[in-house]
C-alpha cells in the first residue's frame, strides 16, 4: 500500500496519513495483521518529519486501527464484532508463530484446514 501526502492541502499531513490508513483498512486494502512500515521508513518515503508519522500512528492506535507490538513493529488491528476480532487475533497469532517457526504458507494453510476439518 502506497500512501501520498498533498503538501498543498489544508488538511495536516498527519491527518492525511491517518485518514488514508483508516480508509485502506475499511476497504480491505490493508488486511488485519498486515505489517505497517516503520515510522522512520514511512517518514522518509513521504518526506515527512518522524514526529508527524508518529503522531498519525498514535492516533491510529487510539482509534484501534493499528496496534504496536513492541520491537516487532506496528500491524493492522483486528476489526469487526467481538467474535470476528477474537478470530482475527487468533489468526494473527498463528501467522506470527508459523513465520517464527519457518513454516511456509502452503503448509501453514494445510494445517489450519486439517484442524478445521477435524471433529471436536
Amino acid at each position: 500500500m502506497r500512501f501520498t501526502i498533498d503538501h498543498e492541502a489544508s488538511e495536516p499531513p498527519f491527518e492525511q496519513l491517518r485518514r488514508q490508513v483508516t480508509d485502506a483498512v475499511r476497504s480491505g486494502t490493508l488486511a488485519p495483521g498486515a505489517r505497517m512500515p516503520t515510522v522512520r521508513a514511512l517518514a522518509d518515503e513521504l518526506g515527512l518529519a518522524v514526529n508527524t508519522v508518529a503522531k498519525a500512528y498514535r492516533a491510529l492506535e487510539t482509534d484501534h486501527v493499528i496496534e504496536t507490538r513492541g520491537r516487532a513493529g506496528s500491524f493492522v488491528s483486528a476489526q469487526g464484532d467481538a467474535v470476528a476480532r477474537e478470530a482475527q487475533r487468533a489468526a494473527i497469532a498463528y501467522a506470527d508463530r508459523v513465520r517464527h517457526l519457518g513454516i511456509d504458507r502452503a503448509t501453514a494453510l494445510d494445517m489450519v484446514a486439517s484442524a478445521l476439518d477435524a471433529e471436536s
